[in-house]
């Protein structure tokens, strides 16, 4: 005879079948929010907006606005609009680990995507082996333009920064990210930090940053 057990194993089992036919090749844009122990999360990332040809959130871009930020080989991809809420009636053309998420405004009926963010889900040890200082802002574009140096930085901010940084951030002091803006940066860098001239921008003056930089684990270990 046929245990409980067994019974309940095909039951679960038909009724993922169903559940997959019934999907079918829908993109499945939201995803656990727990990972496993052995996995981890990067952060939400957002380097293009669709008011172009679409929305094109693509690993090789990607990867070369956050360098560093996501691993080699991503176990998967979790997608959503910039406001937070789920995919629902755009039509996606890729949304995967192998080349990113891409939305096109001309498969759309309403003629435009929405603006997309997405993650990926990555190894543990890649989480593990850094970590973020504290966001810094020692300067505001008043003068000549805002200068986030690490030379000023390491001096106003003794032991709060590790000596060879292996990653930058910057944003403006309201959270946008420095590619959002559209100012025209200097430097950007963990050699020298960040420069955004008030000479080079259309607008006279640049917007008011903060930086942050990632270190090596120890560091962060240490200095907590």
């Amino acid at each position: 005879m046929t245990s409980p057990t067994m019974i309940r194993w095909l039951y679960a089992m038909i009724v993922a079948l169903l559940v997959a036919l019934l999907v079918g090749n829908e993109v499945q844009a939201r995803t656990p929010e727990s990972s496993s122990p052995s996995d981890c999360w990067t952060k939400w990332l957002d380097r293009d907006n669709p008011s172009g040809k679409g929305d094109f959130e693509t690993l090789l871009d990607l990867r070369r606005e956050y360098p560093g930020y996501i691993c080699q080989k991503p176990y998967q991809i979790d997608v959503e609009t910039t406001s937070g809420a789920i995919v629902s009636s755009d039509v996606i053309s890729v949304s995967d680990t192998t080349t990113g998420f891409i939305c096109l405004n001309s498969d759309q009926k309403k003629g435009q995507c929405l603006d997309y963010r997405v993650r990926f889900k990555c190894p543990l040890k890649f989480c593990l082996k850094d970590c973020w200082t504290s966001w810094f802002d020692r300067d505001n574009p008043s003068g000549t333009g805002d200068y986030e140096t690490l030379k000023d930085l390491y001096n106003e901010n003794p032991n709060q920064i590790c000596q060879a940084p292996l990653n930058i951030e910057v944003q403006t002091t309201s959270g946008l990210s420095m590619h959002s803006t559209g100012d025209v940066v200097a430097v950007a860098d963990t050699k020298s930090g960040f420069i955004c001239r008030n000479s080079d921008q259309i607008t006279g003056m640049c917007s008011d940053y903060r930086v942050r930089f990632r270190c090596p684990l120890d560091y962060c270990m240490h200095k907590g």
